[in-house]
């Protein structure tokens, strides 16, 4: 399974624009990490790796909208 890499823009709705796709996790990191220094990353962009099988799989993972983690104190 490859690994592919997008960015992602959360406003002012969901965009993913696929930058690239690897077989390693190794060349799919340098490329992403090249690519977070190149761009000028706004506030609502960011640069994504997620490992699926196809394009469909990755991009219904980074499309997910994921629970906020519990904070010390909620019971």
């Amino acid at each position: 399974m490859p690994y592919y890499i997008y960015k992602v823009f959360r406003k002012p709705f969901l965009r993913l624009d696929q930058v690239g796709q690897h077989e390693g996790y190794r060349a799919a990191s340098e490329r992403a990490k090249m690519l977070r220094k190149e761009l000028e990353l706004t506030a609502s962009c960011e640069v994504r790796i997620v490992f699926a099988e196809n394009e469909l799989g990755a991009e219904d993972m980074l499309s997910r909208v994921r629970e906020p983690l519990p904070e010390l104190g909620d019971d």
